[in-house]
């Protein structure tokens, strides 16, 4: 039966990830970025002195809202986390050091993909029954489009709430569990026959954890997050970044292994990885699995923020692409091709990968060090992802929904941690296929309301003295 799942699941994602994806997902993105006249190169400058410079300012959100920083703060919690690591990984090993190229490629519109998600997140959001501002996909597409389609608005959310129990939660459980096992096994503190009952424990323990966070609301994830995320990713690329500077000699030929494997793989691969797609198809794929540019999801995090300017808002998806594919991605693809981690193209790989090449300038101490930075970058992923999940299912079924939600959520921790989930990882890429969909579609359908709400921004709003405090 399992075998059976395996070969339709790999029907479907090879459909769901193949040439119409690829088109649909860096079309659309292109069709943004000439629109808006390439926002994310243009306005660079200003996307980062109007985000990180705001998160130097501590400010107050209004009830049922939560800062601008938080709201990034709960989209990076989303977005930066395993996928930096084992996704990058994974690129490297299958579609060979060019596709990290590619995540580039689709990073530099992905920016533009996700500032126009944001934006139109913030400016059709609405206030649930609760009091607090919700919006995404499902919402930009019903209070935005016409009503025949609003189909699309239920479809995304019903791959929201299929794809958040894989994605979300049990693959990031996974994840911290093998690093926590791996740490504890290379110092013999638990026995290899012990080792079952400790995930049990440690996967109970992480329900408990994450049902704490998520059932304390919109406030309390952001207020969680934003002291998570940013001690997670500055600790990663400090650490990242002692690897490229004691391999700083390999520097200039990894980054002519990127560029001329992007568009000749097997000259880099010794033939394993032969074709142009499958480099491309891996640094797209992945790069999107990662920053999520394109699914819609992290626009969800946005909606809640305390502002007025949609547009503001919208820059810090700039940021955020930027932070998650530029900086942390290519710092892990470094990590790998610099420090001689040694590995077999064509044969997949994961986080071990990543850890290898810590391991190989750093020494076997570094694997507390990795613990730690998964069970980080994992844990906020769930969090993010627990939010996304719950505004799906709410969109669905209404604010009644959303506690047992977090409960059965919370508990698929402890599958997590106690089951093999090989299958599950495909599955999950399939759903985040799927979800992008329907997104781009409306995507497509809004990039006149988005060109039309940066004109006003820029023009009437980006220099108003009461535009700089929202």
């Amino acid at each position: 039966m399992l075998s059976f799942i395996e070969t339709i699941n790999g029907y479907v994602n090879d459909f769901v990830w193949g040439v119409p994806a690829m088109i649909c997902i860096l079309g659309v993105g292109l069709v943004l970025s000439f629109r808006t006249h390439f926002i994310q190169l243009r306005k660079f400058g200003y996307a980062l002195k109007n985000t990180i410079g705001r998160a130097l300012h501590k400010t107050k959100a209004a009830d049922g809202a939560t800062t601008p920083f938080q709201s990034l703060c709960t989209a990076l919690a989303a977005t930066v986390g395993t996928g930096n690591i084992a996704g990058v990984a994974g690129a490297i090993a299958i579609g060979g050091p060019g596709a990290i190229f590619w995540m580039w490629v689709s990073a530099l519109f992905g920016m533009c993909t996700k500032f126009s998600e944001v934006t139109l997140a913030v400016h059709f959001r609405e206030k649930n029954k609760d009091g607090d501002w919700v919006g995404g996909p499902m919402y930009y597409i019903k209070n935005g489009l016409s009503k025949k389609w609003h189909w699309l608005a239920a479809l995304f959310s019903v791959f929201g709430v299929l794809t958040v129990f894989g994605t979300g939660n049990a693959t990031q459980v996974n994840t911290i569990i093998a690093s926590i096992d791996s740490a504890l096994s290379n110092y013999h503190v638990v026995s290899a026959d012990s080792m079952g009952t400790v995930n049990l424990v440690l996967g109970i323990i992480l329900a408990g954890l994450v049902a704490l966070v998520l059932l304390g609301g919109i406030k309390r994830i952001g207020s969680v997050t934003e002291k998570l995320v940013p001690f997670m990713a500055l600790l990663y690329i400090l650490m990242a970044l002692g690897v490229v500077i004691v391999n700083y000699k390999n520097v200039p030929a990894v980054f002519g292994m990127i560029f001329k494997g992007a568009f000749d793989p097997s000259a880099i691969t010794g033939g394993v990885v032969g074709t142009v797609f499958m480099s491309v198809k891996k640094g797209v794929s992945r790069g999107i699995f990662s920053n999520e540019a394109g699914l819609g999801t992290g626009s969800i995090a946005h909606a809640s923020a305390d502002t007025k300017y949609p547009v503001r808002q919208g820059l810090f998806g700039i940021f955020e692409v930027f932070v998650d594919t530029i900086v942390i991605c290519t710092l892990t693809a470094l990590i790998i091709l610099c420090s001689g981690a040694d590995f077999e193209y064509g044969v997949a790989a994961g986080a071990e990968l990543t850890i290898s090449g810590f391991v190989a300038t750093y020494g076997g101490w570094v694997s507390v060090f990795t613990a730690v930075a998964m069970c980080c970058f994992a844990f906020s992923t769930i969090l993010g992802w627990g939010l996304y999940g719950s505004r799906c299912i709410e969109y669905l079924f209404g604010t009644k929904i959303i506690k047992p939600f977090m409960v059965v959520y919370s508990l698929v921790a402890i599958i997590g941690a106690t089951a093999d989930l090989g299958l599950i990882w495909g599955i999950a890429e399939t759903f985040n296929g799927l979800m992008a969909i329907p997104n781009l579609i409306a995507l497509f359908l809004l990039s006149g309301t988005v060109v039309k709400l940066t004109k006003d921004y820029f023009n009437k709003y980006a220099n108003a003295p009461d535009a700089k405090a929202s």
